[in-house]
């Protein structure tokens, strides 16, 4: 049954800021916050905890999501952010485990919305249970904050709450909307190692600006700085800056794969750009007993 605005009533009395931020009905009648201020307008989820639009004020759209994306229990959206955790891509030990973790397609709870300035604060947070215990026998409790305004600011936070130590990765799986994704070119990335994952990961080095040619799965290693996708088709920059994160990934899977997609449509592929902070593979994150750790992205975008 879908979600009504009645049904939304007692969240909104409790988290709304009138003519700021509101708890709504959206696709399929998900919940959703809408949030218009001067500096931005945002669509999060709790599904997921996904930010599926932010557009700052003078740009266009800056998340691209797919127009096939379904907003069902149990899957994920195709579009906006997604977060993987406590694996990216399949379970390195049980390749009939979602795939991409366990959080992207669980009803978050909705923490707090608070207002700084033009920013919107919005933070939700979820933990382990008897059903992600099925797939990853550890527990821990994620925190996922956004500060929506002139720049979009993502931060993750894992603690381990259980006994035991426990290795997880995970990503910020952002779908950067483009004009033509053969265009674009993706600066800070040169001279740079990375697993080419379509190839075995073999490891491989970057020379000079990223570019598209075909379908692309690149996980980029031991990386700080930050990147940005120049974008000629819709003359701007979007800028991705990261903390606690050693990994870049860069993905699209072109015509042929996305094909194969049936929550994408035939041509989208070519409108989107996959860029994202993560922490996978060698990149790991252990955490001990009572340990946490912060993963945060910094997305801006500019005129050029």
């Amino acid at each position: 049954m879908a979600t009504t605005a009645l049904d939304l009533q007692p969240m909104n009395d409790s988290f709304a800021i009138p003519g700021i931020a509101q708890i709504v009905p959206g696709n399929h009648g998900q919940p959703k916050i809408a949030i218009k201020s001067a500096a931005a307008t945002a669509e999060i989820y709790l599904h997921g905890a996904q930010i599926t639009s932010w557009q700052p004020a003078g740009h266009s759209e800056v998340l691209f999501l797919s127009r096939h994306s379904r907003f069902e229990d149990g899957k994920a959206i195709r579009g906006g952010i997604p977060i993987c955790f406590p694996w990216f891509r399949a379970k390195a030990d049980n390749p009939k485990a979602p795939a991409h973790g366990l959080v992207r397609t669980k009803v978050w709870n909705l923490e707090s919305i608070a207002q700084s300035g033009d920013n919107v604060l919005v933070s939700f947070s979820t933990e382990s249970d008897e059903s992600t215990r099925l797939w990853f026998p550890h527990d821990y409790r994620a925190i996922h904050r956004l500060t929506v305004g002139e720049s979009l600011q993502l931060e993750l936070l894992v603690a381990n709450t259980g006994q035991s130590t426990f290795q997880f990765e995970a990503a910020l799986h952002t779908y950067n909307r483009v004009g033509q994704v053969e265009n674009i070119e993706i600066e800070g990335l040169d001279n740079t190692p990375y697993l080419d994952n379509r190839d075995g990961n073999a490891l491989k080095l970057q020379s000079g600006n990223f570019r598209f040619a075909g379908a692309a799965d690149n996980a980029y290693l031991n990386t700080a700085s930050p990147v940005e996708i120049l974008d000629s088709g819709l003359q701007r920059r979007i800028r991705l800056e990261k903390q606690a994160s050693l990994s870049t990934v860069v993905w699209n899977p072109w015509a042929a794969d996305a094909a194969k997609l049936t929550d994408l449509g035939g041509d989208e592929w070519q409108q989107f750009a996959c860029v994202e902070a993560a922490n996978i593979l060698s990149a790991a994150i252990a955490l001990q007993p009572g340990e946490e750790h912060i993963l945060k992205a910094t997305i801006q975008v500019n005129h050029c």
